[in-house]
């Protein structure tokens, strides 16, 4: 990579371009990817509902972000991982659980997150 390069409005398109196609394949090929895409849906619904205050919805984004960039980054480990040890070795699937380990980190912050955001909207609503 030149270091030197100007910048350039073609290369960032092409930029957003690639990160877009990566998307599409995380979400094409990782179930996971499906229920977070589920959820993200649910808890945006919910917060609309709800009607958020300003820092609630910026904890809610962060939360979701986090899940979604801890996801792409364990698929793009799992990719590289198949491609350098096609067949399997113990240290690589040790990797690997270990980069779900820290998806499942994410999502379990982000469930605090949401009991703490969600949690007492939930509960007026039920006791009105």
């Amino acid at each position: 990579m030149n270091n030197n390069a100007t910048f350039s409005i073609g290369s960032r398109i092409r930029s957003l371009i690639c990160g877009f196609n990566g998307l599409r394949f995380l979400l094409a090929s990782q179930k996971n990817a499906w229920i977070h895409a589920a959820a993200t849906v649910v808890v945006i619904v919910g917060g609309v509902y709800f009607g958020l205050t300003a820092l609630q919805w910026g904890l809610v984004t962060l939360a979701i972000a986090a899940v979604w960039t801890a996801e792409a980054f364990n698929t793009a480990f799992e990719l590289l991982a198949d491609a350098v040890s096609p067949d399997f070795h113990p240290l690589v699937g040790k990797a690997k659980d270990v980069a779900a380990g820290a998806v499942l980190i994410v999502a379990l912050g982000s469930s605090v997150i949401g009991i703490t955001v969600f949690g007492p909207h939930i509960l007026d609503a039920i006791t009105g």
